[in-house]
């Protein structure tokens, strides 16, 4: 049987990340579902809730605001690796004006908007992010913290609504070796 994993990129990112082919390539018995995330929060809420609806996925891994918006994925196995719980108030990339993606998106599009309303977003979802944690929740999700991370610590805010916490060696994107080592045994473990 094949097991399913859906990836959600962080902020400025896409499905082209390098994390997604890595994934691919280490995980060759999964599929690897990986969305372009909408921009404005207000947009890509729904649309990954309907997507994993849609998908069912057997784990669904995010980083950073990518992991953000896995937390909140009810109901489904999940990996937060760095997440970026308060976009709104710690980033600084998301602010106002036209911003490069680091990889094209599956449309072509290279560029985005950031305006003050999509930041309103951001702040309003981070209010309700942790509304309606269950005991199952808590027992689904799973917290991967950098010991370098220079951009994002989310693992006080994490600690707050749940506990199984893995701390790994790097910085606040993964590199080849800690999702090899850490990220795929995880996953392997979780999507049994």
């Amino acid at each position: 049987m094949v097991m399913k994993l859906i990836y959600f990129h962080g902020f400025g990112s896409s499905a082209a990340s390098g994390t997604v082919k890595t994934l691919r390539k280490l995980l060759p018995d999964f599929d690897v579902v990986a969305p372009d995330i909408p921009v404005d929060p207000a947009e890509a809420l729904p649309f990954l809730r309907g997507l994993c609806m849609n998908e069912v996925p057997d784990v669904v891994v995010g980083t950073s605001m990518g992991g953000m918006y896995a937390q909140q994925m009810r109901g489904y196995h999940r990996i937060c690796v760095n997440p970026a719980f308060e976009m709104s108030k710690k980033s600084k990339m998301l602010t106002v004006g036209t911003h490069e993606y680091f990889k094209p998106r599956k449309d072509g599009t290279t560029h985005f908007e950031i305006t003050s309303e999509i930041i309103c977003h951001h702040a309003e979802m981070e209010e309700h992010q942790f509304d309606g944690i269950t005991d199952e929740d808590r027992k689904q999700v799973w917290g991967m913290f950098a010991d370098n991370d220079q951009q994002v610590n989310g693992e006080s805010l994490f600690l707050q609504y749940y506990n199984q916490v893995i701390h790994f060696s790097g910085e606040h994107r993964m590199d080849d070796k800690v999702i090899e080592d850490v990220l795929v045994p995880l996953i392997r473990s979780i999507a049994k």
